[in-house]
């Protein structure tokens, strides 16, 4: 399919749109009226312009990574979003202005991550605005997305988690709100900001607890407080697994609450090889996922002649 035929034709599509929003601020537009029907023509356009360079990138062919070829069509293609979303909002069409800033920072996403998320914050502005709180968290998390794959800067990726969460709480969808708040968790405890994660794992383990459907995953959740728990401290450790043992008798006769109790007695004997045993069998039933493992390596080195890894 002839790509350099699709983009010039959205080209072609961009300038007659310009026009339109240049004549309809100009004397005679407004002596004779039709001013506000041109924003709107322009605003189809500027969307059709849009559709058009996403067009030209599809045909690009391939591979599902993004060649070069494919990226030169996301910028044109933002910015066509863009300029028909203030457009919308000059025109007092909020929804249609969120979707297409929406629709703007999707495009930009993997040509100009930055300036995705000014799109997508604009969006948001929008929503929070109308009181669209639960809209509004969807497209926090899709931020705080860009922040970790394509920017990765953790520490912003969560805030907007954290945002999120605040949003769909007040909603009442505390489903949603754990999801994130447990991204939350698990990104604070590999920056070692441990009180924090314990914090945010006991809440969604409370929360769980109770119900019948989740009540299966609040054993991990305590397990991943315990963890940071024994980072810390190994007789805070202790307390906790007793206090968790108490709120919740099913994860005392969990493997993982096992396997906290074969760690605290390797530590407390500074026994290299019973901790490392301990996490090897445990590994060979659940398989430990790469901040698992990271946990437990930074309690094995508090271990005195540890030689650093789990083999």
């Amino acid at each position: 399919m002839d790509t350099s035929g699709k983009e010039k034709e959205a080209m072609q599509l961009m300038a007659e749109a310009d026009k339109k929003v240049k004549s309809s601020g100009s004397f005679l537009g407004g002596m004779f009226g039709g001013s506000h029907h041109k924003v709107e023509d322009a605003c189809e356009m500027y969307a059709r312009a849009a559709n058009m360079f996403k067009m030209a990138k599809n045909w690009t062919g391939g591979s599902l990574t993004h060649t070069h070829t494919q990226l030169k069509f996301y910028i044109p293609a933002g910015n066509a979003f863009c300029q028909g979303a203030r457009l919308h909002m000059q025109l007092q069409n909020k929804l249609d202005s969120a979707t297409s800033f929406v629709d703007a920072g999707n495009a930009y996403k993997k040509a100009d991550p930055q300036e995705a998320i000014n799109c997508i914050n604009a969006a948001i502005d929008i929503y929070t605005d109308m009181g669209r709180f639960t809209i509004a968290a969807k497209h926090h998390i899709t931020i705080a997305e860009v922040y970790e794959s394509e920017l990765v800067d953790i520490e912003k990726a969560i805030a907007h988690y954290e945002q999120a969460a605040d949003y769909y709480k007040g909603e009442e969808s505390n489903s949603s709100a754990n999801k994130c708040l447990l991204k939350v968790g698990h990104y604070s405890a590999q920056l070692e900001q441990y009180p924090k994660a314990i914090e945010i794992y006991e809440q969604v383990a409370t929360n769980t607890m109770d119900n019948p459907l989740l009540k299966y995953n609040a054993k991990e959740y305590f397990f991943k407080a315990s963890l940071c728990h024994f980072i810390v401290d190994e007789l805070n450790a202790k307390l906790a697994i007793e206090k968790y043992e108490e709120m919740f008798p099913a994860f005392a006769d969990s493997r993982e609450c096992k396997l906290l109790k074969k760690l605290l007695d390797a530590h407390e004997e500074q026994n290299c090889e019973a901790f490392t045993e301990a996490v090897k069998e445990f590994d060979s039933i659940s398989r430990l996922d790469q901040w698992l493992t990271t946990m437990l390596l930074r309690i094995k080195k508090t271990i005195q002649g540890d030689a650093g890894d789990l083999k």
